[in-house]
Parts: structure tokens; C-alpha cells; sequence
């Protein structure tokens, strides 16, 4: 009973917030840097943070925008040539015709989804994730009263969702999908008959296609299609953050199909006015920067097969393909029951950060760590260097 006579009313988070699991690799994160300050160095392998600064031109572009005071609100679309390179990218790299009116440039991959998926789906509605996957995917979709649908993609269905899955679906009701390729956090890739059968059996049963392509331009071997190419219908997203280098810049963009785009622009308009009016200036830079981002590439590529070469020896011997992106997931059930326990006790003992798998598979995670190799090779040589003599005193 308050003073004025009247009954309190306890007041907290919403039935939706109390639905969002923590980002835990966010806490593994705040865990590190929490001993980095008390004087501990940790080898930092948990993030998909790529190692240095964003590249030289665009720091170059970004400091031109400062000097000419171009910082203002922009169209909630994006800059005009930044949507046009954008567009002339499809024609560069997958030989497609996209016109700049479909072309969103957001608020990170983030905004895009958030986005995507409010123009696409109702309350309610049901839509289909890849698991082991990104967990923010489904934590969005709880956040937005969406349900999200997990579709068994993990060793046993060769790391992709099976058509057949996903058709049984679709006949029941789902409303459509979000997939990755390549995949946080398994670096698998979708081939191009497996894309193309997924593309189709989704629209096919009148539902909506969301391609997750952030980790584009990041393979090993071939190059990774986007699911453009096999529909002018899809939603694609992509980002500046992770071959661009500009993860905290804050910007990505969206190529919506046509029927969407008047929805989107007015979402975008009311929930987020426009994307940072200097990441969009430095964005259209980066594309101007690809020999100093291939030798990035090599570097990762050259972290990868550094640790696919010793982590075998210190028992981690099943991961998965590591086609793509900068991750490497590892079934660590033959050392442990509980990834988010040995994590936490590599973070610890080793100093050495690493994710446990739960944050990508709430089914199967705890058999799971995934490394990430984007950081400099030097932190890489240290956290294994630390994890093997870590493994060498605790390995059972």
C-alpha cells in the first residue's frame, strides 16, 4: 500500500522480453573482459569479432564524411550510391540484375531481420530455423510473438535441413523460413541443388524465403550462391560486419522483393529512421577494398587450418565441415556432458574464451564448443597453445 492509500502494482519485463534466452556468448564476452581488466590476458576465440580495424579506405571515407558534415538523416532506404553499389555487387559477383529499389540498407544484419520479419509474417505465425543456428534468429522471433520452428540440421542430416522437413512443415502451417549459408556456427554451406530445392519447396506451399548470406565472400573453397539466383522473391540479408570488417559500424543491408518494399521502407521509417549516416558514407568504400580483405581471408583461412590441425590432438577430433565463415564447431562430448561448464572452466583455468553450444542448439549444444578464428593468428597460437596444455592436465 503505497502513501496515497492506493495498492502497488509490481510492474516487470513483458510476457515477450521474459521469452528471449540470454545471447551467451555475449556473456562469455562480459566473463573475459571482466578478467582482462583484473589483469588476465584471454585469448579471445569466441566472438566472431574479425581481428584489426575496419579497412584503410573505408576509415578514409568515414573521415571525408566527418570533414563535409554529411551526417544528417538520410533516406530511410539508404543513401542512393551506396543501394546502387549494392545492386551492381549482384551483377559483379553472381551475374544477377537487381534493381536499387529493392535495395534497404539497415541498421545491421540485425535491423534487417527485425524487419523482414515483421513485413513478412503475422503474430504467431511459424517459421522454420536451422538447428544448430544463430540464437538471436529465434530470440527475435519470441521478442516479436513470432514461433520459431527448429528443423534438425546437424550431423546426422549432413548440417543442412531436409526438404522433406521443412515440406511436412510448410503442409501444416508454418509460414515460411530463415537459413544461413554458410552457418554460424557450424561453417557449413548449402550446395546450390540444396538451396535451390529449399528456395522452391517454400514457395511453393506459398511460403515466405529468408537467406541469411552475412558470412558471403568468407569460403574455402567454392563460392557460396545466393538464394537470388534462384528466386526474385526471397528476402536476402547481408552485412558490413563480417567480411567488411565493420562489426561495431552497425550497418547491412536487404534486397526485398518487390511486392514487400513500400511495407519495409515504412517500418523502416517508424522504427529506425535510417541506418548511421557515417557507416553508410564508409560502407560504400568497402567495396573498393577487396585486396586488403582477401589478405584478411588468407588469414583466417590460415587460423582454420590451424586448428584443424591441432585441435585433433588434443581430443577434438568431430566437427563439423568449416566450409564457410570463421567458426569451428566441435563435438566435445567424448571430454565433457556440458559444453557451457567446460567453457566456462577453459575461460577460467586457461584463460582461453570459447562458446558452448547451447547457445546455437538448445537440444543438443551441450555436446558442442565452437571456436571462432577470426582473431590475429598470434591470439589464435596462444589459445591453442593454452588450450593444449589445459587438455594435456584435465583431459579424463
Amino acid at each position: 500500500m503505497g502513501e496515497d492509500g492506493r495498492t502497488k502494482v509490481s510492474r516487470g519485463p513483458s510476457r515477450r522480453a521474459g521469452a528471449v534466452d540470454p545471447f551467451i556468448v555475449m556473456d562469455v564476452l562480459r566473463e573475459a573482459q571482466a578478467l582482462e581488466a583484473s589483469g588476465v590476458r584471454v585469448a579471445h576465440m569466441e566472438v566472431g569479432q574479425p581481428g584489426g580495424k575496419a579497412p584503410r579506405k573505408v576509415l578514409e571515407a568515414a573521415r571525408r564524411a566527418m570533414e563535409q558534415d554529411d551526417l544528417g538523416y538520410t533516406d530511410a532506404r539508404g543513401i542512393a550510391p551506396l543501394r546502387e553499389r549494392i545492386a551492381r555487387y549482384y551483377a559483379e559477383k553472381h551475374g544477377l540484375e537487381v534493381s536499387p529499389e529493392r535495395v534497404f540498407v539497415t541498421t545491421g544484419s540485425s535491423a534487417a531481420f527485425t524487419l523482414a520479419l515483421i513485413a513478412a509474417f503475422d503474430a504467431g505465425a511459424g517459421v522454420g530455423l536451422a538447428n544448430p543456428g544463430y540464437p538471436a534468429y529465434r530470440n527475435i522471433l519470441n521478442a516479436l510473438d513470432l514461433r520459431p520452428e527448429l528443423l534438425a540440421a546437424g550431423a546426422e542430416e549432413g548440417w543442412a535441413p531436409r526438404v522433406d522437413d521443412i515440406a511436412a512443415r510448410m503442409a501444416r502451417g508454418m509460414a515460411g523460413v530463415l537459413l544461413a549459408s554458410p552457418v554460424n556456427p557450424t561453417g557449413a554451406m548449402l550446395s546450390d541443388r540444396e538451396l535451390r530445392a529449399l528456395v522452391r519447396v517454400v514457395e511453393d506451399a506459398g511460403g515466405v524465403f529468408i537467406s541469411d548470406e552475412i558470412y558471403h565472400r568468407l569460403t574455402y573453397g567454392a563460392p557460396a550462391r545466393t538464394a537470388l539466383a534462384f528466386s526474385e522473391d526471397v528476402f536476402v540479408i547481408n552485412s558490413f560486419s563480417k567480411y567488411y570488417a565493420m562489426t561495431g559500424w552497425r550497418v547491412g543491408w536487404m534486397v526485398v522483393p518487390e511486392a514487400y518494399c513500400r511495407a519495409v521502407e515504412v517500418l523502416a521509417q517508424n522504427m529506425f529512421i535510417n541506418a548511421p549516416s557515417i557507416s553508410q558514407h564508409a560502407a560504400l568504400a568497402a567495396f573498393e577494398a577487396t585486396e586488403e580483405l582477401e589478405e584478411r581471408k588468407r588469414q583466417y583461412a590460415g587460423n582454420r587450418a590451424l586448428l584443424l590441425d591441432a585441435l585433433p590432438g588434443m581430443g577434438l577430433r568431430d566437427f563439423a565441415p568449416a566450409e564457410g565463415a570463421f567458426y569451428l564447431y566441435c563435438d566435445i562430448s567424448a571430454l565433457a556432458e556440458d559444453s557451457v561448464g567446460l567453457a566456462r572452466r577453459i575461460l577460467h583455468e586457461a584463460h582461453v574464451a570459447v562458446t558452448p553450444g547451447m547457445d546455437f542448439d538448445p537440444m543438443n549444444g551441450r555436446r558442442y564448443l565452437r571456436f571462432s578464428y577470426c582473431a590475429s593468428r598470434a591470439d589464435i597460437e596462444a589459445g591453442l597453445e593454452r588450450l593444449a596444455r589445459w587438455m594435456q592436465r584435465n583431459r579424463p
